[in-house]
């Protein structure tokens, strides 16, 4: 039986959505999606992906999808991983309507982030947790998530929502920070907490959500080793065999604004979910086995 029956459309080819899509493409599935059309490198990045066989739209806030109806006509599966602006979710302001008129559509996915919740001090967040976003970035994602979930009351769609911890992998990671010398300072600010996710592993729960989809479902997707940065970026040295850089107290670091926002939240993310009710077996289940794949 051909693949080809398949179709999974991808509103933006960023890291995560990528990995997945070249994933399903080697599984005979038909792949398409978007890139922005507004610059050089993206341009390189249209040609290697129409030699891979991708099939590239232009498509951002102010240039919404042309031939719409066309496009997404065969589409069994939608994948957006573009994050909302202040005005809100793109992808559903512009093209709602046509992804309700999907007539094949199987699954839909959104990708999310665990910045949801806010700050727990440290405590524990499960998917079924009340959201308290602490930056207007979060809050954005929050309500691009309700706008994502409503479409399974309203359309019958089967949507799903992937919460992701902080993305790593190939080209992605602190080893690659380090060795283009981005790294000053570790920050020292004992008992505070991030939970990472290796971009295959990403890649892995969509495929398996893929398989069994369940409306409305929602899906944390970390690893199982939440750690303070500083101890990574240690690690990270350890491997690269250099020293480490000096490690600052929090009040005393120089960040950027955006940077600072991230330290907003301190929790462990659940990932209880994917594993039990997914079957998902990380292929890096911690932040170690991650950077030592990627040495």
């Amino acid at each position: 039986m051909s693949h080809y029956s398949k179709h999974l459309f991808c509103f933006g080819l960023g890291f995560s959505a990528l990995v997945f899509a070249r994933r399903m493409k080697a599984l005979g599935w038909k792949v398409s999606g978007t890139i922005r059309p507004d610059s050089d490198k993206d341009l390189g990045k249209r040609k290697i992906l129409e030699k891979e066989g991708i099939n590239v739209h232009n498509f951002e806030r102010s240039l919404p999808l042309a031939d719409v109806s066309a496009v997404l006509g065969d589409v069994t599966h939608i994948l957006s991983s573009i994050p909302p602006g202040k005005e809100g979710d793109c992808v559903l302001q512009l093209h709602a309507a046509e992804i309700a008129q999907c007539k094949n559509l199987e699954w839909a996915g959104y990708l999310s982030t665990t910045g949801v919740y806010g700050n727990r001090d440290g405590g524990v967040v499960f998917e079924d947790d009340l959201l308290a976003p602490s930056s207007p970035r979060s809050e954005q994602r929050a309500e691009a998530e309700k706008q994502w979930l409503a479409l399974v009351e309203t359309h019958d769609i089967s949507v799903h929502i992937f919460r992701l911890a902080g993305i790593y992998g190939p080209g992605r990671s602190p080893l690659d920070s380090l060795k283009s010398g981005k790294v000053k300072q570790r920050i020292d600010k004992p008992g505070h907490i991030f939970s990472r996710i290796h971009v295959e592993d990403i890649a892995t729960v969509l495929e398996a959500s893929v398989h069994k989809p369940r409306a409305g479902r929602i899906y944390n997707v970390c690893d199982n080793a939440p750690e303070e940065p500083s101890k990574v970026t240690t690690y990270a040295c350890e491997l690269l065999g250099i020293s480490p850089p000096p490690l600052v107290a929090f009040d005393q670091a120089e960040m950027s604004p955006m940077a600072r926002t991230f330290w907003l939240d301190n929790k462990r993310v659940d990932n209880r979910r994917i594993i039990t009710e997914l079957g998902v077996k990380l292929a890096y289940p911690d932040y170690q086995s991650g950077l030592k794949s990627l040495l």
